[in-house]
């Protein structure tokens, strides 16, 4: 089974049972259904969701079988995960891009270490060595993900790829010699 993460557990609401959770998982809408089975914490332990609703900036729910603030009290600060498999979209989740080669121009950047979310878009954050490249993910940037061969084609633009990153380094090592 193959877990992602689409957000916490903040705290409980309320005496019957209902949890706050903070998500901004980009499926939303086909997750949080009566019947959808979520998994908590490190021993993703699986619940059911039986109701779903939004309260300001959280995402309100109860579980089959949990009905009383005790029950749920234990799953305070937990992480929510859901099976990959249970959730079937056309295209990828973000997490299916990290540890994906990328490439401009077929000249090898590095591997896509993490996904930081940005309200315009996501961006890329590609490592090779100490170098990090950000790259925003969207299709002026991306012109290619290949999951199959594990790798993303992106435009090489100036001043997207960090191509003076040796000589910034090689100052800095410089600059703390002499200090």
């Amino acid at each position: 089974m193959k877990y992602i993460y689409i957000g916490d557990i903040v705290n409980t609401h309320g005496l019957k049972g209902e949890v706050r959770l903070i998500s901004d998982f980009e499926y939303k809408k086909k997750v949080f259904k009566k019947g959808f089975k979520l998994y908590i914490g490190r021993t993703k332990e699986e619940v059911i969701i039986n109701t779903y609703r939004v309260h300001k900036e959280y995402d309100m729910l109860t579980f089959e079988g949990l009905t009383s603030i005790d029950d749920v009290i234990i799953y305070k600060g937990d992480k929510v995960y859901i099976n990959r498999s249970d959730l079937k979209i056309r295209g990828y989740f973000n997490e299916d891009l990290i540890g994906l080669s990328v490439y401009a121009n077929n000249n090898y950047i590095g591997k896509v270490e993490y996904i930081m979310k940005n309200k315009a878009h996501n961006i890329l954050v590609v490592t090779e060595d100490e170098k990090k490249n950000l790259i925003p993910n969207i299709k002026e940037f991306v012109t290619n993900i290949d999951l199959e061969n594990k790798r993303i084609d992106v435009k090489e633009i100036k001043g997207l790829i960090n191509e003076n990153w040796y000589i910034n380094s090689f100052s800095r090592n410089v600059w703390t010699i002499f200090k």
